[in-house]
């Protein structure tokens, strides 16, 4: 069977000044998601609003206060000086109480081998954020690398992707630059021009920004990155218009593209509505995705759309709920999906969460989910070449899952966090895609730990 490229979550940014504006048309772009391991706060001593005397008795003899030294002007930052470095670890395992003979999780990607110890990522990120609040221009970037099992879904075409042969391999997961600009609109627009993460999904590559170990449907089969030209206008508080120009999904340019054709995204977001309680994102992106190896010239022309919507509402200071519906097309195969997952998160205590996942993802001509044996198959089919990768054929998956997260507070720690977590999936179709084509359902128990600095 012939598959199509997978998802990977990289940030852009890009400096072209008067020729996007032009780009409004299609809206702004995507901001990579990133996440921040916020420290506890100290409060600070209470100042008094009287007056101090000028001298006061000290074992009854008159002693005269000494002014305390002016303080020193705080240096102003500089642009280096805001450049930070980061590095963050993750490994996990996957209990599968089938044991499948082919040793793999059905349906999974990230943690798609059963019963063994995974080094997913060690990510190391430079990076420089701008600032989309300020009302003149400002400069960033942000480059990123990952070690790892997960690497094998993260390639670009044309990148590390023939490396090794291994498990673990190496990719780039965001390498980009971004600029803020006071133009046209209310908030200004921020552009990136590089390598990015895709926008669409809830879910994101960083495993510290998800609720559980193991992904959802809707993450491991649709988008993961893109290379090209993202631009986000801050029209007000309010609404934000996304748009990009790109090279397709996981793809770069030139030999790096596996078609001759361009893509896109466009899309808007919605912010503190309800109170400042509900936010809405919602996006398309389409163009050819199909492989020339694969397809020959018709590769051009046939297109792929795949549209996400995310609903986050924060009912509470402890319980939030998010809802996410997604569409996909693929005109070469007559191929569609759709999925709709809910997800529930309520804090327990300030470092303890309990979460909850509820998904069902219909693959209506088994195009879209499948399973890489080998630890080439992702790369292989993305770029149209024999592969061992399988499918089970047309199915209704389901997947519930529910897990805590333990993100305990550690000196000179910038994250430690556990996520154990129990899953089951369900054919609805009545076939049978799991332990190695042979059951409806698959019962899974799994954990990993994060460690970042």
């Amino acid at each position: 069977m012939v598959r199509t490229s997978r998802r990977t979550l990289l940030a852009g940014a890009s400096l072209l000044p008067m020729a996007l504006a032009g780009l409004l048309a299609m809206p702004g772009a995507g901001l990579a998601q990133t996440a921040a391991q916020s420290g506890a706060q100290t409060g600070a001593p209470a100042v008094s609003t009287g007056t101090t005397p000028a001298s006061a008795s000290v074992n009854g003899t008159a002693a005269t206060a000494t002014p305390a030294a002016p303080a020193a002007p705080a240096a102003p930052k500089t642009w280096a000086s805001t450049i930070t470095y980061g590095a963050q670890l993750d490994a996990g395992i996957t209990g599968n109480f089938d044991r499948p003979a082919d040793g793999l999780n059905y349906g999974r990607l990230f943690d798609d081998k059963a019963n063994t110890v995974l080094l997913n990522s060690l990510q190391l990120t430079v990076t420089r954020p701008i600032d989309p609040t300020l009302s003149t221009y400002d400069f960033g970037f942000i480059l990123q690398g990952t070690y790892g099992s997960d690497a094998r879904y993260t390639h670009y075409l044309g990148e590390f992707g023939y490396l090794t042969h291994d498990r673990d391999q190496f990719s780039i997961l965001q390498a980009n630059v971004t600029m803020h600009a006071p133009w046209l609109v209310k908030g200004g627009i921020d552009f990136k021009l590089g390598q990015f993460a895709t926008l669409i999904g809830y879910e994101t590559i960083d495993p510290s920004t998800n609720p559980f170990y193991s992904h959802s449907y809707n993450f491991n089969f649709g988008p993961f990155q893109h290379t090209g030209l993202q631009a986000v206008a801050h029209v007000n508080p309010t609404l934000d218009l996304y748009g990009e120009v790109d090279t397709g999904e996981s793809t770069t340019f030139g030999g790096g593209d596996n078609n001759a054709e361009p893509a896109g995204l466009v899309g808007f977001g919605l912010n503190g509505l309800a109170g400042g309680k509900l936010t809405a994102l919602a996006y398309i992106h389409l163009g050819p995705e199909n492989a020339t190896n694969a397809l020959g010239n018709n590769a051009n022309s046939e297109m792929r759309y795949e549209a996400d919507s995310v609903v986050t509402y924060k009912a509470t200071d402890k319980l939030t709920f998010v809802a996410e519906g997604q569409w996909q097309h693929d005109d070469a195969f007559g191929a569609d999906s759709y999925g709709l997952a809910g997800y529930a998160s309520y804090a327990l205590t300030p470092t303890l969460t309990a979460n909850f996942r509820g998904e069902v993802y219909r693959d209506n001509a088994g195009f879209f989910v499948a399973a890489d044996p080998g630890n080439l198959d992702p790369i292989r089919a993305l770029n149209g070449l024999p592969s061992r990768a399988y499918g089970a054929g047309r199915q209704t998956y389901s997947e519930w899952t529910w897990g805590v997260s333990y993100k305990p507070v550690i000196p000179h720690v910038a994250l430690l966090a556990f996520r154990p977590e129990i899953r089951w999936d369900k054919s609805f179709s009545g076939g049978h895609p799991y332990n190695d084509l042979t059951n409806t359902g698959n019962f899974t128990l799994a954990g990993d730990v994060i460690l970042g600095f």
